[in-house]
């Protein structure tokens, strides 16, 4: 049986170098998936490089699984072409939730994130304390894929009567 712990906002900031999938470019979208929901950025015309600033939201229950986010190439005559994807745990992000915040000054680290075999970040991720939330900011490297990364950052939006809120 899943149980609701609280919301976490996912802000899809850009893609930095992404593969090419059309002769005029691709249209990058990111796709993430988490327990049967979907959600979805908006699409950025002809562009490696877009900077998406997209928030998405997904509800998160135990058991935890990774989020999986998937990057596409949208296609207006066919099948959309894949460009590429990753997985990220928030279980080390959840972790720093739980800590006491109450002394934490703003702007501190809580926890590093090093990349390993078995994550995707290109660079340390660090979990801080910032604006009265725990913030994680993650640099994703694509796997199945040429080329390219996302950059993404995740805040906890609480739920009045889920644990932790």
């Amino acid at each position: 049986m899943e149980s609701l712990i609280g919301l976490l906002r996912v802000q899809i900031i850009r893609g930095v170098n992404l593969a090419f999938r059309d002769t005029r470019g691709s249209d990058p979208y990111v796709v993430l998936r988490f327990g049967g929901q979907e959600v979805k950025t908006s699409v950025k015309k002809s562009n490696a490089n877009p900077e998406w600033n997209d928030h998405l939201t997904l509800s998160i229950s135990e058991p935890l699984e990774p989020i999986k986010l998937q990057v596409y190439d949208k296609d207006t005559f066919s099948r959309d072409d894949k460009m590429g994807d990753a997985e990220f745990d928030i279980r080390s992000f959840l972790e720093a939730m739980r800590t006491d915040l109450s002394r934490i000054r703003n702007g501190a680290i809580i926890t590093t994130v090093k990349p390993c075999n078995e994550n995707f970040l290109a660079r340390e991720s660090t979990i801080m304390w910032k604006d009265g939330k725990v913030v994680q900011d993650l640099v994703l490297r694509l796997r199945n894929v040429e080329s390219g990364e996302v950059e993404l950052q995740l805040t906890w939006v609480n739920i009045p009567g889920a644990p932790g809120s």
